[in-house]
């Protein structure tokens, strides 16, 4: 591999420090390489903002792995920042002239209103959904809070409060009381309140979180077969469950790591002052932050205003996928989708992941006919996906291992992106969709009328339909029996 084609960021923060590798495929980026290293820097800070000398050597520490890495990166195409601690520490500079000289490349300090602006890139460059966005990311020492409209930032702030500061603040008795939640909670809010108006002003569509903080949520709600939509209930209900644990030191909840343990409680508490001060409704994971932010800087790569769709058609591209069908697949299921939507109520995300398992429906062909489903599940899982969260893959995996055949009914209810009941809806159309279109042309589609009433599905074929088509018949009476087995009634007219 030609190392000019590699690009490496580096992001010193407060808690974690993080280096990025990647290469640039088809206008996204494909990483090769993360490295994260605990460092705790804000832990280090005494009262008049001197960094320790046991913080510093920790830092170093890291940056010797770091730099081993960087050595077949062209310097050009290295880009290293450091926030909050090194903002305002007070012996910053020693810390970096050496940090320089380990590293073998400049190390910029940026300002909190720069980290929030590459952050938002990051997040518009990776995350699909709605366009007008609130960002959010909790940091060790600092809090970025985003509002923009596609590549656009429309607010940008940089709070002094994160979940390394407010543990040393709020939890530094390690005590997971009440009180201490209430006092930690009652701070974030005095800090987010002078500039509360300002974002409400400039409004948002959807949230989503990039922080170490809504990351671990997201591990939490995965591991406890909730939904992935973070909301202010789950977040109290965590807040309890925290606090009956009575100490840091005894913090046991399913899903959250050791690792992330130490920083969760004050993370959650600065959570649950943004989630209260600005009425936020509910928050999604973002495909990325600051790290990606400063990737597609230097490579100059516009943000793509359907990230999801580029997506596809790079997928479609690399496994040679019939473009033609899968439209044609994706149309069908679409209007499937109209005709029972009064009935069935469709989520709004609904639409348009069917709509995505239909575009990727074949992509196992590529490797093998006979399991066709079972690779397109394995690839979909496994593949980078931007624009898609964690949770929306394994759905979209799951509606493409149960395409056919007979049906997984637990793969279903195990995904967490729609409810489960959701979920058997879109699986019912896609297979159906499938069916109908495996003859490959649009002039021998049929004028197929669906109805549902609670769970029972009719099909209403053209007269004499049926009978012209045998093979066709065949593979609807089959259809009809599986969606029997898992108690999904389906009536052919």
């Amino acid at each position: 591999m030609k190392t000019t084609s590699l690009y490496a960021a580096i992001d010193l923060g407060s808690n974690s420090f993080h280096m990025l590798v990647v290469r640039e495929v088809a206008g996204s980026i494909q990483t090769l390489s993360r490295i994260k290293r605990k460092v705790r820097l804000a832990a280090g800070l005494n009262d008049d903002n001197t960094l320790s000398a046991e913080a510093m050597e920790r830092g170093w520490q890291c940056l010797r792995l770091f730099a081993e890495r960087l050595q077949d990166i062209p310097q050009a195409q290295i880009r290293v920042v450091a926030t909050a601690t090194l903002r305002i520490a007070v012996n910053a500079g020693e810390f970096i002239a050496k940090a320089q000289t380990l590293l073998g490349c400049p190390v910029q300090v940026i300002s909190g209103e720069e980290e929030a602006r590459l952050i938002y890139q990051g997040v518009a460059h990776t995350t699909g959904g709605a366009d007008r966005r609130l960002v959010v990311d909790i940091g060790g020492a600092s809090t970025e809070l985003v509002t923009g409209t596609g590549a656009q930032t429309t607010a940008l702030f940089s709070l002094s409060m994160g979940c390394v500061t407010w543990l040393e603040r709020y939890f530094s008795d390690r005590n997971l009381a009440r009180e201490n939640f209430d006092r930690a909670e009652e701070a974030a809010r005095d800090v987010l309140r002078p500039v509360a108006d300002k974002l409400r002003y400039h409004g948002w569509q959807a949230c989503v979180g990039a922080s170490g903080t809504v990351q671990a949520l997201q591990e939490i709600m995965m591991a406890q077969g909730m939904d992935e939509r973070i909301t202010l209930a789950k977040l109290q209900q965590l807040r309890q469950r925290a606090i009956l644990c009575g100490r840091l030191e005894e913090l046991e909840i399913e899903g959250l790591t050791l690792e992330r343990a130490l920083v969760f409680p004050s993370g959650l508490a600065i959570l649950i002052a943004i989630f209260t001060e600005l009425d936020i409704q509910e928050m999604t994971l973002a495909g990325g932050a600051l790290r990606e932010g400063l990737v597609y800087g230097m490579l100059h790569l516009t943000v793509d205003q359907d990230i999801r769709r580029r997506t596809l058609r790079n997928i479609q591209r690399r496994f040679m996928v019939d473009t033609d069908q899968a439209q044609r697949v994706a149309n069908l299921a679409a209007n499937f989708l109209e005709q029972v939507q009064d009935e069935w109520l469709p989520e709004p995300v609904s639409r348009d992941l069917l709509q995505s398992a239909s575009q990727l429906h074949e992509i196992g062909l590529n490797i093998d006919f006979k399991q066709a489903p079972q690779h397109g599940a394995y690839l979909v899982r496994n593949l980078d996906l931007p624009g898609f969260t964690p949770a929306q893959k394994t759905l979209l995996a799951t509606l493409l291992l149960n395409q056919t055949n007979p049906v997984d009914l637990s793969s279903l209810h195990q995904q967490n992106a729609v409810p489960p009941r959701a979920a058997e809806h879109l699986c019912r159309l896609l297979r159906l969709a499938i069916i109908f279109a495996s003859r490959r042309r649009d002039d021998l589609l049929p004028d197929i009328q669906l109805r549902a009433s609670g769970e029972r599905l009719t099909l209403i074929l053209p007269p004499g339909w049926l009978e012209q088509h045998p093979l066709g018949n065949e593979l609807i009476v089959q259809e009809s029996q599986w969606q029997s087995y898992v108690h999904w009634p389906l009536d052919v007219l």
